[in-house]
């Protein structure tokens, strides 16, 4: 997978991580600053008037807490997020009202994925997220698992995940997790 999940601009988000010498994590993703973020905000630039744009991010009523750091991150540009303004409207009902429509959602969601980011390799999934990702396509997970190894040969003790153990937080490998979820899984055969 030598170009596994590249962007519109051809790198991958490890490529981006080697470059800005940093691993993303669920706290810090360069790759959706670059990869996303930055392409966005140079395309309205050059096309959108803030005075007359308004930009819509879909966001639902359970992540209204990001709307400060939305608005500010897009400024000049109005922000509006029309999900938030219904507390029922959940991610189920959505992806619901998009199948009576005739639409078909990312194989993710069916999946049991919470978002459709990155092929399921997202660095913002908590430790559950990479566990069904390990479940569903293991090929996708030893990719990454490979590749944090080798960012970790480079740079040291870093991980894309994180646990906290007796108030000490710590980076977690992925080659860890899959581990302890052999164990897990071997332990508990009959």
């Amino acid at each position: 997978m030598a170009n596994s999940h590249a962007s519109t601009d051809g790198r991958t988000p490890f490529e981006v991580y080697w470059h800005a010498r940093f691993l993303g994590n669920a706290r810090l993703a360069p790759c959706s600053k670059i990869l996303k973020q930055q392409p966005a905000r140079r395309w309205l630039d050059e096309h959108a008037d803030p005075d007359a744009t308004t930009l819509y991010v879909g966001i639902d009523a359970g992540e209204t807490r990001r709307i400060p750091g939305i608005r500010k991150g897009w400024a000049p540009w109005h922000v509006e997020f029309p999900l938030t303004n219904e507390p029922g409207l959940t991610k189920a009902a959505m992806l619901a009202e998009a199948r009576s429509l005739g639409l078909t959602p990312p194989a993710a969601y069916d999946e049991g994925f919470a978002h459709a980011n990155c092929a399921g390799c997202c660095v913002r999934g908590g430790q559950a997220h990479w566990l069904r990702l390990l479940e569903r396509h293991p090929d996708r997970f030893a990719d990454y698992e490979r590749r944090e190894d080798e960012f970790r040969a480079e740079f040291g003790d870093v991980a894309i995940l994180k646990e906290q153990r007796d108030g000490v937080v710590r980076p977690l490998t992925l080659a860890e997790l899959r581990r302890r979820n052999e164990r897990r899984e071997s332990s508990s055969r009959p």
